[in-house]
């Protein structure tokens, strides 16, 4: 009897150890599973800003277009082998007005015409044509280029009237103000000024049309 009653006691003693006792407590598999599964998921760690590539909205929105507006002044002069012409010169002054494609930061395509109502000897010229472009970077922001095309020109006044139709060609030199840099952008995008120089028409035993004109650019 006494041996029945110390093995009770033992029996709930050891019961009650064990329930006291968490680490005796066996675990049910699922239990393991969800352990193990949470130590598989795998942790992203989101992209952060040196990651992202720049885009600048004037790479998106710039247009090869570009319109010019400047004044020009005019030289008609005849030191020429013409018969019943004087020699003589006659200076005038203008407006021009330009617009330009490029194609990419060596050639472009321009159109320009200017007319000349100021006049100190006697003749007004007319003049328009299209021309090709070549461009030559000479610096950062800074670009030569030449003319090249066919243009119409007419003159009217008290001197020998020219009215021609044939080559035509020159060259200049223009400044970006408002753009980025050369190595950064193609195209003249914002606002630039320009300064060139053009033979309106070439033909032999004729006179010199000639002129020279400064102005603003933009680009869009």
């Amino acid at each position: 009897m006494i041996h029945a009653k110390l093995s009770l006691i033992t029996i709930f003693t050891w019961s009650s150890f064990v329930m006291a006792g968490g680490d005796l407590i066996p675990v049910v598999p699922y239990e393991v599973e969800d352990v193990e599964a949470s130590k598989a998921v795998e942790v992203t760690t989101p992209p952060t800003s040196k990651n992202i590539t720049s885009v600048s909205l004037s790479d998106v929105d710039e247009s090869p277009f570009y319109v010019g507006f400047g004044i020009t002044s005019a030289q008609y002069k005849t030191t020429c082998n013409c018969s019943g012409i004087n020699s003589i010169t006659d200076k005038t002054l203008g407006a021009v007005v330009k617009i330009g494609y490029d194609f990419n930061k060596y050639l472009g395509m321009e159109a320009r015409g200017f007319v000349t109502p100021v006049k100190s000897d006697g003749s007004e010229i007319q003049h328009y044509g299209s021309f090709i472009k070549p461009i030559y970077s000479v610096a950062d922001r800074v670009n030569a280029y030449g003319l090249c095309g066919l243009a119409k020109t007419k003159t009217k006044g008290s001197l020998k009237n020219v009215n021609v139709s044939g080559l035509a060609f020159g060259a200049g030199v223009e400044y970006a103000i408002s753009r980025e840099s050369e190595k950064e952008v193609e195209h003249k995008k914002g606002f630039g000024v320009f300064a060139d120089y053009e033979r309106l028409y070439y033909k032999k035993n004729s006179v010199d049309l000639d002129t020279l004109s400064v102005g603003v650019t933009y680009g869009f």
